[in-house]
């Protein structure tokens, strides 16, 4: 089988691999990372500090929907993951040329959290529709639940150092988000004397970046590897994004921390009507049951409310929701997603 695929983001290319582990005999064609083979277009040629950047990349973006409308006639399937922006205008494209070729979109836009028009058009222009959450389905009524990724690609479970008493600290991969949570991340460490400092920088940023995007980082210990990083600390703390999650199902107790520029952080709640940010409180949310997790935005993120919010969480009541967020998603989803492409389910 050939399978044309589009996985823009650094996050669907993790996807990606650990899917294509189940798929051996299948061979991928379109736009994905170059370490899975030879693309028509590597990712890195379309991503920003992980986001597509649909408006700055226009022309780019057309030329390539063209020339991967062209390449879907060369394939037996086409999967899509994530990036609605550019996936939903491809998915148009090649079912207006080929109505019969099947389209599966793997990571479904997030209309649960803005831009519910887009449900529609994924219902449209897509045959198979892969859900990562469970409750993905009040939103998305033919969406089958596959599983989740995390649970294939979390390697790690909460083992914290048996001497120093470990903090962990993870500000996030974008430089708008480092720059932000350093300055107050560094007051909180030197208000912890005693305990070791962890610091999770990504492994895409440069020791170059460091030095301009972190500033002196003498204090903590750097760690490149987020898994490793959170699993080995008794308490994290944690910019808003995936790695919230990640954290929640490895079981380390963090507070989730995050600060914006204050007309986007107004913007975005205008067009985000949640009642939290992370994804495992979204997640419970759903369910019907109690966040996990603390989340502290924007004036709130002080030193003195981080160090609160260290002495005082509940983390039994963490530990159970932890348990209970496994029990939600239940499994990882790449063994499923390969039974789904084959047609095995």
């Amino acid at each position: 089988m050939k399978l044309l695929v589009s996985a823009l983001e650094p996050s669907a290319n993790v996807h990606l691999k650990y899917l294509m582990e189940k798929l051996p005999d299948v061979e991928i064609a379109g736009i994905f990372d170059r370490a899975l083979g030879t693309p028509l277009y590597g990712m890195d040629e379309f991503s920003v500090m992980g986001f597509v950047d649909v408006l700055a990349k226009y022309f780019k973006g057309k030329e390539a929907v063209a020339e991967m409308t062209q390449l879907a006639g060369e394939c037996d399937k086409v999967l899509l993951i994530d990036a609605p922006a550019f996936n939903l205008p491809l998915a148009k494209a090649i079912k207006e040329r080929y109505p019969k070729k099947e389209i599966v979109y793997y990571i479904l836009p997030k209309v649960w959290a803005w831009k519910k028009g887009r449900a529609k058009k994924v219902d449209r222009y897509c045959d198979r529709l892969a859900s990562i959450f469970p409750f993905e389905k009040r939103f998305y009524p033919r969406a089958e639940y596959v599983g989740n990724p995390l649970l294939d690609e979390i390697t790690l479970t909460w083992r914290p150092t048996e001497d120093a008493e470990t903090i962990a600290f993870l500000p996030g991969s974008r430089k708008s988000e480092i720059t932000r949570l350093m300055p107050v991340f560094k007051e909180v460490a030197e208000a912890l004397p005693g305990r070791r400092k962890v610091l999770s920088i990504p492994d895409f940023i440069s020791d170059e970046k460091i030095a301009e995007w972190y500033g002196d980082i003498s204090g903590f210990d750097v760690v490149r590897d987020a898994q490793h990083a959170v699993a080995q600390a008794h308490f994290a703390y944690v910019c808003s994004g995936t790695a919230t999650l990640e954290t929640a199902l490895i079981g380390t107790p963090f507070v989730l921390v995050y600060k914006a520029r204050p007309l986007d952080w107004i913007i975005g709640n205008a067009i985000v009507k949640l009642p939290y940010k992370g994804l495992a409180n979204i997640i419970m949310d759903f369910a019907g049951r109690e966040p996990v997790h603390p989340e502290i935005f924007q004036n709130d993120v002080t030193k003195e409310r981080l160090l609160e919010l260290y002495e005082t969480m509940d983390r039994d009541r963490f530990a159970d929701g932890s348990r209970e967020l496994h029990e939600i998603l239940r499994y990882g989803s790449a063994e499923n997603m390969a039974r789904l492409i084959l047609n095995r389910v």
